[in-house]
């Protein structure tokens, strides 16, 4: 006789897991499909090895910037072996937390390939066979993987994509980015800091063009500086490989051909749904995406879908925060999805981080918008740390102050946009934010610096 479940999850990623976690705290019957390792490719194959790297780049560029300080040092060498133990050491030890949690919440785990089939039957392939499961809901969360576009000659050349470069055995002496959106500026920092020699080709006017465009020219040129060679507006022509050598052929943005050759070549593009649960069944899309409503149901009664599979905002914590109000209303509660709040991460050298709407996309939505701008060259302990390079920028509702977006470029940034997200969350007004006191000296006091110039401005 199969087993049956009131709630079965495919997928074990930050969506996955999440839910699961929350129908069990819910008191349901939990089942959790995986078929790799548990995290999904967050933990295994993108955030956590990529933040594990970029830590190794900041403590490099620390060791660097305090010989001008005094502090001097041997020649500075690497061990590729050693960096790469230990973020298998800290990927390991997420996996066995994940895995103690599931345990203790009492939730069955098969390690094995779901499908969704009609009548709420899931199929679980493993490498002993296959087995069939009950389900009274399901949620897909089988997450995305990388986007390769078919550029001429790359179905012949040995490249990389954000999943199989973690996997490099020696640094290398050289590379090429094609796609200079997040995930591609966060590699380029980490190679960077490695002494490769690095070069983004980027189609778009501007790297990171889905963010802030004044981020977006700090980030350049803050990247030109670590000596990373950027081509933006630049269109992949073909792709050759000769003894090793990857050549890549583009047309930048005034025309010109150029011909650029690396040792190692990363195709980082984007990212596209895992829809392997779902052949069986007939789900609505959003073009490639499923396609959910804000109670994360698909077209498919009792079927629910969270994480980089419906698309949108594609982030770890947004996955999590879908999976909760999944397992919500699977389990009858019901719960609704508010992406008005959804901080936004970039983890290169110095960071971006944004929350909220742009000056330009509030604009297109007819709001009356204020902006101001407190640069970190004004804060003591940015100036101490030898970090002065940043901003942060609150936008506004130009009638009653409301922040409605908030833009941090800047060392440890990544940590401060919660404070932003609560003030935006709890609908805060510049003149709050002005009024809370922040401690002395902090970078954190660039958004309270900010909100006061912003209260002048309101009442002008």
């Amino acid at each position: 006789m199969k087993s049956s479940y009131e709630i079965v999850v495919i997928g074990g990623g930050p969506g996955g897991y999440v839910s699961a976690l929350h129908a069990a705290e819910l008191g349901k019957k939990t089942a959790l499909i995986e078929a790799d390792f548990l995290g999904g490719t967050c933990l295994n194959r993108g955030c956590i090895p990529s933040k594990t790297y970029l830590k190794h780049s900041e403590v490099i560029e620390q060791i660097e910037k305090a010989r001008d300080w005094g502090i001097e040092t041997g020649a500075l060498t690497f061990s590729f072996d050693k960096m790469k133990k230990r973020k298998d050491e800290v990927i390991e030890r997420l996996r066995g937390g994940i895995a103690f949690l599931l345990k203790q919440g009492k939730i069955d785990v098969y390690n094995g390939y779901g499908s969704l089939h009609a009548g709420g039957r899931v199929k679980v392939k493993t490498e002993s066979g296959e087995e069939t499961i009950q389900a009274d809901k399901v949620i897909i969360a089988t997450g995305s993987t990388p986007s390769v576009p078919p550029i001429p000659g790359l179905d012949s050349v040995q490249y990389d994509t954000s999943d199989t470069i973690f996997d490099l055995l020696d640094i290398p002496k050289s590379v090429i980015i094609i796609g200079g959106g997040v995930i591609g500026v966060e590699f380029a920092t980490i190679f960077a800091s490695l002494k490769t020699e690095v070069t983004i080709i980027e189609a778009a006017h501007r790297i990171v063009p889905t963010e802030d465009a004044e981020a977006s020219k700090f980030l350049a040129n803050i990247l030109k500086k670590k000596g990373i060679k950027l081509h933006v507006g630049a269109k992949v022509q073909k792709v050759e490989e000769t003894s090793g050598v990857k050549t890549v052929v583009c047309v930048d943005a005034k025309g010109k051909e150029l011909s650029l050759e690396a040792e190692t070549l990363l195709v980082s593009t984007g990212r596209r749904p895992n829809l392997s649960a779902t052949k069986e069944v007939s789900l609505e899309q959003n073009g490639p995406f499923i396609q959910v409503n804000d109670q994360m149901e698909t077209s498919m009664a009792n079927v629910f879908a969270v994480g980089d599979v419906i698309g949108g905002w594609q982030l770890a914590h947004a996955a999590s925060a879908e999976g909760v109000v999944a397992a919500n209303n699977a389990a009858g509660a019901l719960d609704r999805i508010d992406y008005k709040v959804m901080p936004r991460c970039i983890y290169t050298l110095p960071e971006i981080a944004s929350v909220g709407l742009s000056e330009e996309e509030a604009r297109k939505q007819g709001i009356e918008v204020l902006t101001e701008k407190f640069d970190f060259s004004g804060s003591g302990k940015a100036i101490s740390a030898g970090e002065p390079e940043g901003f942060t920028k609150v936008i506004f509702e130009a009638k009653y102050g409301e922040i409605i977006g908030v833009v941090m470029a800047g060392a440890h940034v990544t940590e401060m946009i919660s404070e932003a997200s609560a003030f935006m969350y709890l609908e805060g007004t510049v003149e709050e934010a002005a009024k809370m006191i922040h401690p002395h000296p902090t970078i954190s006091e660039t958004f309270f610096e900010a909100a006061v110039k912003a209260v002048t401005k309101l009442k002008k």
